[in-house]
């Protein structure tokens, strides 16, 4: 079912009397983009739903603040309107950041979280330049993307693979440019507010990135699971922030095995 939600785009899927999985993408993505290679892989027995960020794919441009708590309020509304009163979370860099503190403001609307290729702690330093660039913001989505590509995608597949890479600067180039501006603010600055919350967040989750994700790093995923106590750490060796693309089957492999253990209760 394809549907639209105070401007949101959204899909959803699968058995109406089934446990639902909530898919949420990155910065310059799409629900299609960042998800098409995995959600038919899962299990069966899931009902899938995906949306657009505001500005992004189908979604119209925001009409109010863009924060995490805003983000997180506007996927609580789409829930209510669908009718799904608890969910697992799967989010994606960004989407990963929006789904941790959708667990910390609506308490009880989550079975577990995946978070996905997703940034927190960064060096003082790092920090400082990481927000500077993002306020700068000059030249939206187009600007240094072939860098960003090199940077998302593993050599190999910038050169092997450039149908799936084509389509994803496609993608990050047909972003709305202010609510891509907006939303890299959140990416480079809100990860100050998931740092060592206090309740911890207690869901089972599975924290996952890849070897060589220089913005989503090991180090960050693990500083991640430490600061929860239900967490399982997975590290995909070779390859890159976008690996999800590069070899979905992986990553529907890790997400459907934790789906199965929500859905069994361990």
């Amino acid at each position: 079912m394809r549907g639209d939600f105070e401007g949101i785009a959204f899909h959803l899927d699968g058995p109406q009397d089934a446990p639902v999985a909530v898919f949420v993408h990155g910065l310059g993505l799409d629900s299609r983009g960042n998800w098409d290679g995995i959600l038919p892989a899962l299990p069966e027995g899931v009902r899938t739903l995906a949306y657009d960020l505001p500005g992004h794919g189908e979604s119209a441009p925001p009409g109010g603040p863009v924060d995490l708590a805003a983000l997180g309020g506007r996927l609580e509304r789409l829930l209510d309107a669908l009718g799904i009163a608890r969910a697992t979370l799967v989010g994606f860099s960004l989407g990963g950041m929006i789904v941790r503190r959708f667990a910390i403001d609506h308490p009880g609307r989550a079975d577990g979280l995946v978070i996905l290729n997703s940034p927190h702690e960064r060096d003082p330093a790092q920090q400082r330049l990481v927000e500077e660039r993002a306020r700068k913001g000059a030249g939206g989505p187009a600007a240094a993307i072939d860098e960003t590509l090199e940077r998302w995608f593993t050599p190999d597949f910038l050169k092997d693979g450039s149908g799936a890479v084509a389509r994803i600067r496609e993608i990050v180039l047909a972003c709305d440019p202010e609510s891509y501006a907006a939303h890299r603010i959140v990416l480079a600055e809100g990860v100050k507010e998931l740092i060592r919350p206090e309740p911890p967040i207690a869901l089972p989750a599975l924290v996952a990135t890849c070897e060589f994700d220089s913005g989503s790093t090991p180090e960050m995923s693990q500083g991640i699971a430490d600061e929860m106590l239900r967490a399982q750490l997975e590290i995909v060796p070779g390859l890159r922030h976008l690996g999800l693309i590069e070899q979905p089957g992986r990553f529907a492999l890790l997400i459907g095995e934790f789906l199965e253990r929500i859905r069994s209760g361990v």
